[in-house]
């Protein structure tokens, strides 16, 4: 009959793992049904993988994709380079640099708030449509979120201040155009928080370095 043993697989949780002090870390035992012996006769282990780059590197992946779209939506808005910004809805015209950019006293808030805002909570939206407190704090989202994403440095607060301007996106069309509950915006606040949880900015980011 094979022999078994138990051996210590990789740590769960803690600050190396996950990037959240307030996980606590131990360790998940392997079971080993069928082990190996030696010649002296005691049962060998089998080490539990630590490591799965491929995976590392999809999180890293994944982490640079979502940082450069808020990033870009950031300088679309503004710069108005004319993708969702700069643009006539009706005759579809393209005004690069024009007056719908931020720096030219355009709303990045405006239009969207005012005029898609639909469901339980459009007075409050439409309350707050183009006002300053709307737009500074929406671009500086933008910028703050996708810089730190970008980069692997301020994780916790990235994933904090990403899943919560997602949730804020998902709660101004409701419910959503194409499906009663799950949108783009819920998919992404669940994978900004999969990245914050598994300390993605480690991986093809500055994490390592900020953690020092």
């Amino acid at each position: 009959r094979g022999a078994v043993g138990v051996v210590e697989g990789p740590a769960v949780g803690g600050e190396g793992a996950s990037g959240f002090p307030w996980k606590k870390q131990h360790t998940m035992p392997t079971v080993i049904r069928g082990g190996h012996t030696d010649q002296s006769g005691t049962t060998g282990t089998v080490s539990a993988p630590t490591s799965h780059r491929a995976a590392h590197v999809a999180l890293g992946v994944l982490r640079l994709a979502i940082g450069w779209a808020f990033l870009w939506a950031f300088v679309d808005k503004m710069f108005a380079l004319g993708f969702a910004t700069g643009v006539d809805p009706v005759t579809g015209k393209v005004d690069r640099f024009g007056s719908a950019a931020w720096i030219h006293g355009g709303s990045p808030t405006l239009g969207f708030l005012k005029f898609g805002a639909d469901g339980p909570f459009d007075s409050f939206y439409h309350s707050i449509a183009g006002t300053a407190l709307a737009d500074w704090g929406f671009m500086f989202g933008l910028l703050a979120i996708g810089v730190s994403l970008t980069l692997g440095i301020f994780s916790r607060l990235a994933t904090f201040a990403g899943v919560v301007m997602y949730l804020m996106m998902w709660t101004v069309v409701m419910p959503p155009s194409n499906n009663p509950i799950t949108d783009d915006h819920i998919i992404g606040a669940a994978a900004v928080l999969v990245l914050g949880l598994y300390g993605a900015g480690r991986y093809l980011g500055l994490g390592h370095w900020w953690e020092k």
